[in-house]
């Protein structure tokens, strides 16, 4: 399993992807995360929603209401044009990123 504090600041990104994919919920969110890591990274609830809380103050997402499932309805998000554009920056980064740990940590002795 990863360790939350080494992925904490890729959520936004995470949560970003999937929603360029198709408009989401968060249970289904938390379910895909939790399926493509083949498990090795489970999102928390309070970290889940206290991103969509952050984006959609940043205009990056929206939210609208969805179906009833059981009594309740669902909040589903949407990426906005600037949340893909947001994206686009953080893909950039994240390359850069990679190249830098790379250096360091690809070394072999």
């Amino acid at each position: 399993m990863i360790s939350s504090d080494v992925i904490r600041g890729y959520n936004d990104s995470i949560i970003l992807t999937l929603l360029k994919e198709e408009d989401s919920y968060g249970y289904e969110i938390s379910k895909t995360i939790r399926e493509r890591s083949n498990e090795k990274y489970i999102i928390k609830e309070t970290t889940l929603y206290s991103a969509f809380t952050r984006l959609q103050k940043k205009g990056l997402i929206e939210s609208y209401p969805g179906d009833e499932t059981h009594g309740k309805k669902r909040t589903y998000y949407h990426i906005t044009d600037e949340g893909l554009d947001f994206l686009d920056e953080k893909r950039l980064e994240w390359q850069i990123t990679q190249e830098v740990v790379e250096v360091f940590l690809g070394q072999s002795e």
